[in-house]
């Protein structure tokens, strides 16, 4: 088995008991961008991968969630914004980059462009992120998408006058949580299914443990980000890694909206059985 996990501290919680010998996974991690591992999975890869929840939308036909697991918030998210040089009201006909982004940030970004700000900016496509963040910021640009590890270090240089946090944005929206990432593995029967349900209970188990071990993980978090220890911590009690009944309305209502703009298929939730 070949499981997919995001290279950001985001999944530290996650994969962090994993990474440590505290829980046993018998697979091999492979560790990618959001985008790198939404196409290992769709490609068949991978065997089992969190992935870009737009993702799973598109490919619904070929992959099952697995249950009660995901990335997450109920409110601001800080790891996905837009950040600009100007009021979003005002972005009507400016250019916006997208960086290397989550795809599930960017189409939500557009639902918000369209639908709650009535902008229409002009995208374009940037693989500037990361350590390369002062020559993002001096790309030609208005404003910019940026997610993960960079978002978090964008903020605190504050280069921006404006940040708006889609997490919090949809929010304020809708209501409800939403729900970036999931956890998905290819449709498979006999050995494959078993296999993956065995991945699933290491990867709850390795949750359990991480969201009890935030303060250690924080720690890891500052040294591999170059992040103040608290904020790494604020940054991970904002995450939720649940996917319970109003995670689930969110993303429902999240699938619907990109469906009625023919963005993804019409399709219902399917779920790994794991009884």
């Amino acid at each position: 088995m070949r499981v997919g996990r995001i290279g950001y501290i985001n999944c530290y919680p996650v994969y962090g008991a994993i990474d440590r010998g505290v829980v046993a996974l018998a697979a091999e991690l492979v560790t990618g961008t959001p985008v790198e591992l939404n196409e290992l999975l769709v490609a068949g890869e991978l065997d089992v991968s969190v992935i870009s929840a737009v993702e799973y939308a598109r490919h619904a036909r070929d992959l099952v969630l697995l249950p009660e697991l995901a990335i997450s918030c109920d409110g601001p998210v800080r790891s996905v914004a837009l950040f600009s040089r100007r009021p979003v009201g005002q972005l009507d006909g400016r250019t916006v980059l997208l960086t290397a982004s989550s795809r599930t940030a960017v189409a939500l970004l557009e639902l918000l462009c369209r639908d709650v700000w009535k902008v229409r900016p002009r995208f374009a496509q940037t693989r500037a992120e990361g350590p390369d963040l002062g020559a993002l910021e001096r790309l030609p640009h208005d404003a910019v998408l940026v997610i993960g590890d960079a978002a978090l270090l964008l903020a605190a240089r504050r280069a921006y006058p404006h940040r708006y946090d889609l997490g919090e944005e949809w929010k304020r929206w809708t209501g409800l949580p939403f729900v970036f990432a999931v956890w998905a593995a290819r449709r498979g029967a006999g050995g494959n299914a078993a296999k993956a349900r065995l991945v699933h209970e290491a990867l709850l188990a390795s949750r359990a443990w991480g969201l009890g071990h935030l303060d250690l993980l924080a720690e890891a978090a500052a040294r591999s980000c170059a992040l103040p220890r608290a904020r790494c911590l604020e940054y991970f009690a904002g995450l939720d890694y649940a996917l319970d009944d109003r995670h689930l309305a969110g993303l429902t209502d999240f699938f619907r909206r990109l469906a009625a703009e023919g963005l993804v298929p019409d399709a219902s939730l399917q779920f790994l059985h794991v009884a």
